[in-house]
């Protein structure tokens, strides 16, 4: 019986080796083939030879296992390169492995480019005139990818990118697409939970092809994370997929995949941790209202802007205020925009990114790489970047973790002129980048943000209110009208937040509030008023004044005077009027004034505070033309006027820690 079984297999071996060489100047090879197809395995070869070398490449993450390069002896001919490649084949074929030639050399050396299993390396290596056999292996561009080299603040180093740490100690948590684990930028590094919560697919005829389903998050998680591609390559990533394989979810399996984190976290603590959320719904209070939450118990949350060239304060989760939301950018830093598609943008827009082009991980191999482009793309870049400030400060809250994003962006690189009209002043006007590696920038710096609400009706005395988020201290509140028609603002307190309340004038077109909203500044901190219309607010003994308000019942606010900074440290009120001053007590904390005042006439007067100094108020005084309002632009306090014979000043409050070394002289 086993001779009939031997006389089978070796007819069809016979038969394979026809099919594939048809080549009949080789009737000697064919009979050397079928002499070793006989040869008795447990008979030592004829001729003993020691084995050749075997190479890999250093980087396992480059490695191409199953794909060799067979290099010759030097003076081998072309038919001696034919013959081993013949005699490869069939001792393989012997095995029952099948190889592929794929190529063969005759320049700058003799050899072939198999493709079989390792398991026929052995037999490879013991091949005559065969010096040595190196596995194949990826090579790769040196330029850094333009979103990596943008995000860069060294540049110096040209085709290296090199962020200031890896990101490491933290911890991410990516709702998205299922994620193909096996690819070689993020083998590794991803982990894929065991929560799975998404809708049916729509359509009758969808191809659940796994490369349609990982695309999205793998293409996300390369991003933050990629070997390669990535912007924090050590962070880990934990897969919680809430989208299907069109990339659709539902508001409630966001909020199933939310609490799955929350109970992992609870049971097993993660500090730091980042939960991104590359997606975007219609506004839902539910979602906002878990997004709250998950903040106020310590984890950062990053979300994506949308991809709807619209207001992003009307889609979820980027309306919620305690959320990094993330609007994109292109190659020139100008908001991306594709057809009728483009970033959202506004108010509710934190820090814009790159996002257009980008490339990273593709699910169609385990070696592939595609572009992408959206605020899913732009939310990771900003992942990965506060996956570095984490690394280096673990105890940043969420609010202090985005002041120093803003802090570390590239500021007034986005033209205003590309912005739609009406969002060009409430948008932000900053791309995120990695920190200096000189930067010494701490969780305790002080650093301020301006908010702003969204514009008032129009009708008189209508409010709008714009508020700080949870872990920000409001220093001062301004507002603006583009008309000039205000009655100013004050400072309330609601459910022990501060708000900063804008009033429209008469006459008015709709008015805005602007809170300056800071961290770090390690002071307790009040907002006092007016004892009565018309008296100056004064801030207590050891006391710093940060910043003034004025607010009239009239329909209209005067300018006010300059604020008071010397013994007495008060917010002046004209007649009828009321006055409000932020004021702050700590011994290391001190502020001052910085007033300019330009002698000819201007329509936009500016003051900025000096380095190491923070700009905490903002207030603009006129001796004639009407203030439109007031308000800050980074460190830069930006003061309107609707015109006159006379100018306008620009006053800035500037306030700082004082240095240790001034500490121990007091």
């Amino acid at each position: 019986m086993k001779s009939v079984v031997t006389v089978c297999c070796l007819s069809f071996l016979l038969g394979l080796v026809a099919l594939v060489e048809t080549d009949e100047d080789y009737t000697e090879d064919e009979e050397m083939i079928l002499s070793l197809i006989l040869q008795d395995d447990t008979q030592p070869e004829a001729e003993s030879r020691p084995s050749a070398q075997f190479y890999r490449c250093t980087k396992d993450a480059w490695r191409m296992p199953g794909q060799y390069i067979v290099v010759m002896r030097k003076g081998t001919h072309v038919n001696q390169v034919e013959r081993t490649a013949r005699r490869l084949r069939a001792k393989a074929a012997k095995r029952g492995y099948l190889i592929e030639i794929l190529q063969t050399y005759s320049g700058a050396f003799h050899g072939f480019l198999v493709k079989m299993s390792s398991d026929v390396l052995h037999m490879a290596v013991k091949l005559p005139h065969v010096e040595y056999i190196e596995e194949d292996s990826s090579i790769f561009a040196q330029s850094i990818p333009w979103n990596l080299q943008r995000i860069l603040q060294n540049k110096h180093e040209s085709g290296k990118y090199s962020p200031p740490n890896d990101g490491a100690k933290v911890g991410v948590y990516l709702l998205d697409t299922s994620v193909q684990v096996t690819h070689r930028e993020i083998e590794d590094r991803v982990m894929v939970t065991d929560f799975n919560s998404v809708p049916e697919e729509d359509g009758v005829r969808v191809h659940r092809q796994t490369s349609q389903c990982d695309s999205h998050g793998t293409h996300i998680a390369g991003v933050v994370s990629g070997r390669d591609s990535g912007v924090a390559r050590g962070a880990s990533v934990n897969s919680v997929r809430v989208l299907n394989c069109q990339g659709k979810g539902t508001v409630s399996g966001a909020l199933a995949g939310l609490e799955y984190i929350q109970s992992s976290l609870m049971s097993q603590p993660i500090r730091p941790v980042i939960v991104l959320l590359p997606f975007v719904g219609g506004f839902s209070r539910t979602l906002n209202a878990a997004c709250r939450k998950m903040v106020e118990s310590g984890t950062v949350l990053i979300a994506a802007a949308g991809n709807y060239n619209d207001d992003a304060c009307l889609y979820s989760p980027a309306s919620e205020p305690e959320v990094i939301t993330v609007g994109a950018v292109n190659f020139a830093d100008q908001p991306l925009s594709t057809g009728t598609t483009g970033t959202n943008v506004g108010r509710c827009v934190d820090v814009f990114a790159p996002g257009d082009d980008i490339i990273s991980a593709s699910s169609d191999c385990s070696t592939c790489f595609t572009t992408k482009s959206g605020t899913s793309q732009a939310a990771a870049h900003v992942a990965g970047i506060a996956a570095v400030l984490l690394n280096l400060s673990p105890n940043s809250s969420s609010a202090e973790l985005l002041q120093q994003l803003l802090h570390h962006s590239v500021r007034q690189v986005i033209n205003p002129e590309s912005l739609p009209l009406n969002h060009r002043l409430t948008t932000p006007n900053m791309v995120a980048a990695l920190p200096d590696s000189t930067s010494t920038l701490i969780g305790e710096d002080l650093l301020c943000r301006s908010v702003w609400s969204e514009r008032s009706a129009v009708k008189g005395l209508a409010t709008t209110t714009a508020r700080c988020r949870h872990g920000e201290e409001m220093l001062s509140c301004s507002s603006f009208s583009q008309n000039g028609a205000r009655a100013g603002e004050r400072v309330e307190e609601r459910d022990g937040q501060k708000e900063c309340v804008a009033v429209n004038g008469n006459g008015g077109h709709g008015v805005f509030a602007v809170a300056r909203c800071c961290t770090g500044h390690k002071a307790q901190c009040q907002m006092l008023e007016s004892p009565k219309r018309g008296e100056d607010a004064e801030c207590p003994p050891d006391y710093q004044l940060t910043g003034c308000s004025s607010s009239s019942s009239s329909g209209h606010v005067s300018d006010s005077d300059l604020p008071l900074h010397g013994s007495r440290r008060a917010c002046p009120a004209k007649r009828g009027e009321m006055s409000y001053a932020s004021c702050c007590h700590t011994s290391s904390l001190e502020c001052r004034l910085i007033e300019h005042n330009p002698t000819g006439l201007s329509e936009q007067v500016e003051v900025s505070c000096e380095d190491s100094w923070t700009l905490t108020g903002c207030q603009g005084l006129s001796d004639g033309s009407g203030v439109r309002g007031a308000f800050a632009l980074g460190n830069t306090c930006v003061v309107h006027t609707s015109g006159g014979d006379k100018g306008a000043a620009a006053i800035a409050t500037c306030c700082r820690h004082r240095p240790s070394h001034q500490l121990s002289d007091h």
